[in-house]
């Protein structure tokens, strides 16, 4: 795998888990059978990013290591908010957290801007 690669494939699955939320968000209330799905895609790619931050191994820098941990909570306490009580409103937390951590992962090390347009994953 090229340099790089891993970054560009967990941005580009923050942008299908964001994308699938704006649909949802455009498309309400047709679209509210959805949300549950969507949801589940969302939580279950920050339980990765947050259980793989968690290895001993990870090379990442403790204090971001603990930041990754702290919004994946956050995502995961919002996320059971908008089970709760769905609105598509409430769907922008997580579709802007997505859109701007996909952005931080695909800025090049040293770049000062990120893609305007990253293309999508077909995951």
């Amino acid at each position: 795998m090229a340099p790089g690669a891993p970054r560009e494939l967990e941005g580009n699955l923050l942008i299908k888990a964001a994308s699938q939320l704006q649909r949802i968000k455009e498309g309400w209330p047709d679209s509210k059978k959805e949300l549950s799905g969507a949801l589940l895609y969302n939580r279950k790619l920050w339980t990765i990013f947050a259980a793989s931050a968690a290895e001993d191994n990870h090379p990442l820098p403790r204090e971001i290591k603990q930041n990754i941990a702290n919004l994946a909570l956050f995502i995961f306490k919002h996320t059971a908010s908008v089970e709760a009580k769905p609105a598509p409103e409430r769907l922008d937390t997580l579709i802007n957290i997505n859109r701007q951590i996909a952005a931080g992962l695909f800025q090049k090390p040293g770049a000062s801007t990120a893609p305007s347009e990253p293309a999508a994953a077909n995951f």
